[in-house]
């Protein structure tokens, strides 16, 4: 038996001692609300409680997903997005800036919008809105996206003909349903007709400073431009329909700049804004919309963007919004100090550190935690409605996601010659099944499987080809595993025709290769 002995002991190693202070985790009962009515999470490094997530008890649904490329940002989007579907029946519109998440809407049947191909936005449609509301709101976006800020003058003639415009198509500026006198919707005027009013005043040569009147002109041209018109076109997209449709990806990567993919992302966050706050918040569980903005640094990180406004306004709607990106000062400090939920997973710079921990204000143990998580851990901070005393920000060990079903695609660009061509999709199982029935071994498939997997689960038809044929396949077989993925005989005979020039073309880089060792 040991004996008891009585010391000493300074204030500093107790503080150490875990048995006396309060471990950085709420309590479990905040922890596993409503499991059958929440969004599993993980279970939280400490305790090993499963966090089961619900906007009923923070400030807002609204969410910021921050961490470095492969930190496990998007597998987080997209198994929160999945499963805010099963539980909540929560439809999802992704502004997709760079196309990342396009392959995975598709694989999902979900359905993809691409902007700069073949659909418009018309920058004054109304969306529900009286036109003096609208025209503030285009307004604004050209403050934000281009230097009219810096020119009264030319804001106020920018003003003036848009208003015009609606007015000469029989608008009234402070209604909202507006009809003609049989009773058909008006027709909405475009930017187009914008320009044509500033033209028309120029163009009678009375105008004081007509230098403004000019550079006025020029700004709106850029967005009016044969081929660069997407916002200056009646529509082709119908946004309510969207907020209906499921899985949702709008692919902005098309369109030429960042000017032209932020003016696309204002103005639907602009209208769908409108759109749920004429629904209002409804008596029913979760939430109805997600709108995910990834990497969209130019309208997260400005005070005045419609994003900001969204996250400050609360929960006031009946839809969130998701804001990601690895690098957490584009996104405006507004942003992270009224948002709901903030999943920090690993974050590489001091200076990123340093931003979250002023906007948090979480503790150096917190801190110290993130510079060392692991792919797929994140450190997650809560904004209770109610007041606590305990920590706001604590560690899930693992994001614990739905495995999406994995599909490679077979590129047809370089056979059809044609930027837009098809891609066949093709599940990663369903493919290996193919290829063992028309000869291919098991080596050779997880060389099939790899190729595909450092062309980021792409691979062209052509490439694919010539792999095959490298491994000894038969070219009676490659042509039935062709037929069978869907291709038709004058396709497959192009593809042959380039595999035979793409054989030669390495043959003679092998020769010149052996002449210079020689």
């Amino acid at each position: 038996m040991g004996w008891l002995k009585i010391c000493e002991v300074d204030n500093q190693s107790i503080s150490m001692r875990n048995i006396l202070v309060m471990p950085p985790e709420p309590p479990a009962d905040y922890l596993m609300h409503d499991i059958a009515d929440s969004i599993y999470i993980g279970r939280t490094r400490i305790f090993n409680i499963p966090f089961h997530w619900h906007h009923k008890y923070l400030t807002n649904p609204h969410i910021c997903v921050v961490g470095i490329t492969g930190a496990g940002k998007s597998y987080f989007v997209k198994t929160f997005l999945v499963r805010t579907s099963l539980v909540w029946g929560t439809n999802a519109i992704i502004i997709d800036w760079a196309g990342e998440y396009k392959d995975w809407v598709a694989s999902t049947n979900g359905k993809i919008v691409s902007l700069g191909s073949g659909n418009y936005i018309n920058l004054l449609d109304l969306g529900g809105m009286t036109p003096n509301v609208r025209i503030k709101q285009i307004i604004r976006s050209l403050e934000l996206l281009t230097d009219i800020g810096n020119y009264p003058e030319q804001k106020r003639l920018t003003e003036l003909a848009i208003e015009k415009a609606y007015l000469e198509n029989g608008f009234k500026l402070s209604e909202t349903k507006q009809v003609d006198q049989l009773g058909r919707p008006l027709k909405v005027p475009t930017l187009k007709d914008v320009v044509r009013i500033l033209e028309e005043k120029l163009a009678k040569g009375d105008y004081e400073f007509p230098a403004e009147l000019e550079n006025a002109i020029y700004r709106l041209k850029q967005f009016t431009k044969e081929g660069q018109d997407y916002f200056a076109r009646q529509s082709t997209l119908d946004l309510e329909n969207l907020t209906k449709s499921g899985l949702v990806d709008i692919d902005l990567s098309k369109l030429p700049d960042e000017v032209f993919r932020a003016l696309s992302a204002l103005t639907i966050l602009q209208f769908l804004k409108e759109k749920m706050r004429q629904e209002g918040w409804a008596k029913e569980k979760g939430v109805k919309l997600y709108i995910v903005l990834d990497e969209a640094w130019k309208i997260a990180k400005e005070e005045n963007s419609d994003a900001v406004m969204i996250v400050r306004e609360g929960r006031k709607y009946q839809f969130g919004l998701i804001v990601a990106s690895q690098n957490p000062t584009d996104i405006s400090e507004a942003i992270f100090s009224n948002v709901g939920t903030t999943f920090i997973l690993k974050i590489k710079f001091e200076k990123y550190l340093d931003y979250l921990q002023g906007t948090l204000n979480f503790s150096d143990f917190i801190k110290e935690e993130i510079r060392n998580l692991g792919v797929g851990q994140a450190a997650v901070n809560l904004a209770w409605t109610v007041s606590s005393d305990f920590s706001q920000t604590f560690i899930i060990d693992h994001i614990e996601g739905e495995e999406p079903r994995k599909e490679y695609f077979i590129d047809l660009g370089s056979v059809l010659g044609d930027d837009m061509a098809q891609t066949l999709a093709i599940r990663k199982d369903d493919l290996r099944k193919r290829l063992k029935l028309y000869g291919v071994n098991e080596t050779q498939i997880e060389e099939v499987n790899s190729t595909f997997d450092k062309g980021n689960r792409h691979m062209d038809i052509v490439n694919f080809v010539v792999l095959l044929d490298k491994f000894g396949i038969s070219r009676s077989n490659i042509t039935s595993l062709l037929k069978d993925l869907g291709l038709d005989d004058s396709t497959i005979i192009n593809i042959f025709t380039k595999v035979d020039y793409k054989k030669l073309d390495i043959m003679s880089e092998e020769m010149t290769q052996l002449e210079l060792d020689q």
